[in-house]
C-alpha cells in the first residue's frame, strides 16, 4: 500500500483509528485527517500523539466536503459502511479500506487470522506465545486492542502476524487473505450491526474467502455453522474437535490433545493439564496448537506453551479467595453463549452477577442453565428488569434473586454477604458494558478493585 502523496482521511477514532493516522502520515501521506462524528470532549483518547505526527483532527458532523480532494479512506472497526459518508466515498469512487486491509497490505510476513463469536482473544494470546516459540518478532494484534497495522510492520519480514479478527473489521476489506485461518464458532451476535445473522455469518466467511489452496482454513467440527464453512473453502480444511475422533485435524482422544495430518500422529498435552479452564478452552487450545502447528511451530514447543498458558484478563480469571469462596472475572462474557460456557465450567453452586447493557438476544438456554447451575442470581444495568422477567419464566425462584441497580460495588457486597462454601462468586454479564463501563475491561477490573478490597479487609 503505497501513502506517498496521498491525501487520506481515517473515520473513527479509536486504537485501530489512531494507530491507522499517524501510520500513514509516517509512510509519507501528503496530508492525513482523523474525524469522528463525536466531540473531542465526549472521546476517552488522549490525542496529543496524533497531533505531534501531523495528523489534522475534525470532530462533530461529517460532511461530504470532508471527502473532497481525498484518496483513500481508512474506517475504524465501529464504523458501520452504512453511514452516510462512506456512502458518499463509494459514490465518488474512492477508495474506502479498513486499518485490517491496511495492515494486510503492509505486512511482509504471513498472517494467522482468528474469528469466531467466543473465544477470540484467549485463542489469539495462545497462538501468539506459540509463535513466539518460532519467530521471536512475531506480531500479536487486531480487535484484540492492539493495532495491527502496528503490529505487521513491526513484525518485518521472516517472521509472522497474529490476529483477532471481527465481524466489524471485515466489512470494508477487499483483498485480506491471512494464510492461516480460523473460524472458533458462529452464534447469534452483533445482529443490530449487520442485521441478521446471515449477514453476520457472511463477514466471518469474508475472512477466508480470499484463500488459494497454499493457505490453511481451521474450522470448529462440533459447531454446525462453522463445519459447513468447508463447502466454501478455498483453502485446505483442517478440522478441531473437543467431542470427536476426527480422521485428520486436532481433536482429543483419550484425555490427550492430539494432531494427526498428513500420515503424522502427534499427542501435545492431557486437557487436566491445560490451566485455562472450561471444555470451550479445550477448543481454543485445540484451534491455537493446529494453527501454530500449520504454520510452523516445532511439537515440542506448542506442547510447552500449551502447559503453561494461564488464560487471558476477564475470562474466567481468578482473582481472590475469601472466607473459603472464589471470585472469578469474566467480564469478558458479552453476550449469552459466553455466559453459559463459563457456568459449563463450573460444577454448579455459583453466585453469579449478571446483566449490563442488552444485546436482546434470547435467554431459554442461558436461563435454563442459570437454573441449574446458579444458587443465587445478581442482576444489574439495563438488561436487570429482562433478566428477572425471563429467569422467572422459566422458574428460577424469585428468592433467589437481588437487584443491584448500576452499581457494580452494590452486587460485590450483595454476593460477599451471601455467598459461602462451596459456592462460587462468577461475574459473567452476558450482556456489554456501556450502560455503566466505557468497556468490557473496565467494567472487569471494578470487579477485581472491589473482590480485592474486600479480601484486605
Amino acid at each position: 500500500m503505497d501513502f506517498a502523496n496521498k491525501n487520506v482521511l481515517v473515520v473513527g477514532v479509536g486504537i485501530s483509528g489512531n494507530a491507522a493516522a499517524k501510520l500513514a502520515k509516517k509512510l509519507g501521506a501528503a496530508k492525513v485527517v482523523l474525524s469522528d462524528a463525536k466531540a473531542e470532549k465526549d472521546l476517552k483518547y488522549d490525542l496529543s500523539d496524533v497531533r505531534a505526527a501531523g495528523v489534522e483532527l475534525v470532530f462533530g458532523p461529517q460532511a461530504a466536503s470532508l471527502l473532497d480532494g481525498v484518496d483513500m479512506v481508512i474506517l475504524s472497526p465501529a464504523v458501520p459502511v452504512k453511514v452516510p459518508l462512506v456512502q458518499e466515498a463509494y459514490k465518488r469512487s474512492i477508495s474506502v479500506v479498513t486499518e485490517v486491509q491496511v495492515a494486510y497490505e503492509l505486512a511482509k510476513s504471513p498472517i494467522l487470522a482468528v474469528t469466531g463469536t467466543n473465544g477470540k482473544t484467549t485463542t489469539v494470546t495462545l497462538l501468539g506465545e506459540l509463535m513466539k516459540t518460532r519467530y521471536e518478532n512475531a506480531g500479536v494484534g487486531g480487535n484484540i486492542g492492539i493495532p495491527l497495522c502496528e503490529q505487521a510492520v513491526q513484525a518485518g519480514e521472516g517472521s509472522c502476524v497474529v490476529a483477532e479478527i471481527s465481524s466489524y473489521q471485515m466489512e470494508a476489506t477487499t483483498n485480506f487473505r491471512p494464510h492461516v485461518a480460523v473460524v472458533l464458532n458462529v452464534t447469534p451476535d452483533h445482529v443490530v450491526r449487520h442485521g441478521s445473522l446471515e449477514v453476520y455469518q457472511q463477514m466471518k466467511e469474508k475472512m477466508f474467502s480470499q484463500q488459494t489452496p497454499e493457505d490453511y482454513l481451521v474450522l470448529n467440527y462440533d459447531n454446525d455453522k462453522t463445519r459447513d464453512m468447508a463447502n466454501r473453502a478455498k483453502g485446505q480444511v483442517f478440522f478441531f474437535s473437543r467431542l470427536k475422533k476426527l480422521e485428520e485435524g486436532a481433536f482429543v482422544q483419550d484425555g490427550w490433545l492430539t494432531i494427526v495430518w498428513k500420515g503424522q500422529t502427534c499427542r501435545l498435552c492431557r486437557t487436566d493439564e491445560l490451566k485455562i479452564k472450561g471444555g470451550h478452552n479445550v477448543e481454543n487450545a485445540l484451534a491455537a496448537a493446529a494453527a501454530a502447528f500449520l504454520a510452523g511451530a516445532r511439537i515440542p514447543k506448542i506442547i510447552d506453551v500449551l502447559k503453561e498458558f494461564a488464560g487471558v484478563e476477564h475470562r474466567i480469571e481468578p482473582v481472590a479467595t475469601i472466607a473459603g469462596v472464589s471470585y472469578y472475572n469474566d467480564s469478558k462474557a458479552t453476550n449469552t453463549d459466553s455466559s453459559i460456557k463459563a457456568l459449563e465450567s463450573f460444577d454448579g453452586h455459583i453466585v453469579l452477577i449478571a446483566g449490563g447493557d442488552d444485546k436482546m438476544t434470547d435467554l431459554t438456554d442461558f436461563m435454563t442453565l442459570v437454573k441449574e447451575r446458579v444458587d443465587e442470581l445478581i442482576l444489574v444495568g439495563d438488561a436487570a428488569a429482562r433478566f428477572k422477567e425471563n429467569a422467572l419464566k422459566l422458574g428460577y425462584p424469585a428468592e433467589h434473586i437481588h437487584e443491584a441497580g448500576y452499581s457494580m460495588e452494590e452486587a460485590v457486597k450483595t454476593a460477599h454477604a451471601i455467598a459461602g462454601p462451596p459456592q462460587t462468586v462468577l461475574l459473567s454479564p452476558a450482556c456489554a458494558s456501556f450502560d455503566m463501563y466505557e468497556g468490557f475491561e473496565a467494567r472487569g477490573r471494578d470487579f477485581k478493585r472491589l473482590v480485592k478490597a474486600l479480601a484486605d479487609n
